[in-house]
């Protein structure tokens, strides 16, 4: 007998990515030009030369076992060092490599760390809207999900409904800034305060309840805005971190996860990470990119294509009368739908081959998400398909 919950998994993809393989059929039908697909996070921004030129010359100059072979389990200690170094230069956070795991990516640094933190019948509260796999990701580690609501509009943390969510078996809260899909970043006071009430809440119950720093947005802000970084306001704090969407390296999984010095038990705590990682399988991330990694840690891409991006179609929809959420940082536009059934709206546009995300699965209902990392060209051009399609509302 196999297992049903993985079945179930396995035979249903999550929302996203359903849509993301309907575009793959469609374009096949009438030409990829003549769909507007918004549906993934896949940056269309070329990665920075230097990445091309380190692996280029790694590769010429080819040490098999050192490019291809296996690493430590934790990952390349000069890789870690590298990131390590990073963390101190950037954050004035004292962290060294032996506080630092090379992971396949901001999923496996995820699911390693809930199964590190996580045994059987503990909660973990998420904040709305969130990425939809966080539910598998903390449900396979034995957790509950617990759903905390945002301030309306601004989609802020609403520090007293989080109170009212955390009980005594809460073990960890996950914070996504810059957030997929709002593209809301957290400000200082809202981390402020929500360390303060862990910290409160950690007294009261006399355990830990471990913040986890989910960033793989983190560098990619606009308009001078600051993203605060959660170890230098709150010891118990674990960041999971990719290079997927700062480097546009989706494909190659590469990432870490950092735990932050000053936790208590912070050795034992790193350990069961390496232990979670042991028994997952995720253990030696790709070798080629964590050399990569090593030698090109301050490169960054252009981010100034995405504020362009977001800007027309900010602008371009809010003038047609579309209700959004104008993001402070990620790829993402959260856009209220014009309807109160998300998933009707999506039907409508996809009438128009215009592919949006409805995101009830994302724990808020009536809106969509638009992901604009793609050119734009493709933006422009779908301008006046979003424009038919308001008019139709308009006209019922």
């Amino acid at each position: 007998m196999i297992n049903e919950k993985m079945y179930g998994l396995g035979s249903k993809r999550s929302i996203i990515r359903e849509i993301f393989e309907y575009c793959k059929v469609r374009a096949q039908e009438i030409g990829k030009e003549n769909v507007f697909d918004f549906s993934i996070g896949n940056p269309s921004v070329a990665p920075p030369d230097e990445i091309k030129e380190c692996i280029n010359e790694l590769v010429k100059n080819e040490n098999s076992v050192l490019l291809h072979g296996y690493t430590s389990a934790q990952g390349d200690l000069g890789a870690r060092e590298a990131v390590a170094g990073d963390i101190r230069k950037r954050f004035g956070v004292e962290i060294s490599a032996d506080d630092i795991y090379m992971t396949c990516g901001a999923a496996a640094s995820l699911t390693i760390s809930l199964k590190a933190l996580c045994n059987e019948g503990d909660e973990c509260i998420v904040f709305a809207p969130f990425f939809t796999e966080y539910r598998v990701f903390i449900e396979n580690a034995g957790a509950k999900v617990v759903v905390s609501t945002p301030m309306e509009k601004t989609f802020q943390i609403d520090i007293a409904d989080l109170e009212s969510k955390i009980t005594n078996r809460t073990k960890c809260v996950i914070i996504n800034s810059p957030s997929n899909p709002s593209g809301v970043v957290y400000n200082e006071k809202t981390v402020g305060d929500v360390t303060a009430l862990l910290r409160k809440k950690e007294q009261e119950y006399g355990h830990e309840i471990y913040l986890i720093a989910d960033e793989p947005y983190r560098e990619l802000v606009y308009d001078g805005v600051r993203v605060p970084y959660l170890m230098n306001y709150y010891d118990d704090t674990i960041v999971c971190y990719s290079y997927s969407k700062a480097l546009s390296l989706p494909g190659e999984r590469i990432g870490y996860i950092a735990v932050c010095p000053k936790m208590k038990d912070n050795r034992k705590v790193y350990l069961a990470v390496c232990g979670a990682g042991r028994s997952l399988g995720y253990v030696c991330a790709p070798s080629l990119f964590q050399q990569v990694i090593a030698r090109t840690i301050n490169a960054k891409v252009d981010v100034n294509i995405y504020k362009q991006n977001r800007d027309i179609l900010y602008n371009g929809l809010t003038e047609m009368g579309y209700d959004c959420v104008k993001p402070d940082g990620a790829f993402y536009l959260f856009v209220k739908s014009p309807e109160e059934d998300a998933y009707a709206f999506f039907e409508k546009a996809k009438s128009k081959e215009i592919l949006v995300v409805p995101c009830d699965d994302f724990g808020v209902k009536g809106y969509v998400r638009i992901a604009y990392c793609v050119s734009k060209d493709m933006i422009i051009r779908s301008l006046p398909a979003f424009r038919a399609l308001m008019t139709e509302y308009a006209k019922n």
